[in-house]
């Protein structure tokens, strides 16, 4: 007789984790590839989020404002350097999720995870929102944009830091 071999089925929280980390790998990949198939669109938005010509024009705040095109053009690089670092690193910890279920996985997803949620909180809510006043601005405001991704990116997080056990024992069991 052949030796009975383990099954290979994720519990339900690691199929769970496996496809909210992908959700949020998709995301930022696709992010990542607008910004530098369409390198444009979204280096005017950095722009006048740095520039801040479109606040109130306080001159206890203008002092922030950065109107270098090379500095604004060098952040937004950045930028999408930090995006395409955290897809990748999202991707890898979706190949782990699904490959082996185990704590490897957790860790690539935390850190992809905590990599988003420090471009869109610390990044786009912090340094953009209040620094430079973009929620002032009618016209280059992400702030709605950047919450709804750090909370995203948040709940996937606790999803990811739940206990269980990995892949299921039997298809039976539930999982968990």
């Amino acid at each position: 007789m052949a030796a009975s071999r383990p099954s290979r089925a994720l519990s339900p929280l690691s199929l769970a984790a496996t496809l909210l980390t992908a959700t949020v790998a998709l995301y930022m990949a696709l992010v990542a590839f607008g910004n530098i198939t369409d390198f444009g669109t979204n280096q005017q938005f950095v722009r006048h989020v740095l520039a801040m010509d479109t606040t109130f024009k306080d001159d206890d705040l203008m002092w922030h404002a950065v109107e270098s095109r090379a500095l604004q053009d060098t952040a937004y690089v950045a930028i999408i350097v930090w995006e395409t670092l955290s897809a990748l690193v999202l991707v890898a910890a979706t190949w782990l999720w699904a490959r082996r279920g185990n704590t490897e996985a957790r860790r690539w997803s935390t850190y992809g995870l905590v990599m988003v949620m420090l471009l869109f909180g610390a990044g786009f809510i912090g340094v953009g929102g209040e620094w430079f006043a973009m929620w002032q601005s009618d016209t280059w405001n992400g702030l709605d944009a950047a919450t709804r991704v750090f909370t995203l990116s948040g709940v996937v997080l606790l999803v990811v830091h739940l206990p269980f056990g990995g892949r299921a024992s039997s298809s039976a069991d539930g999982g968990a």
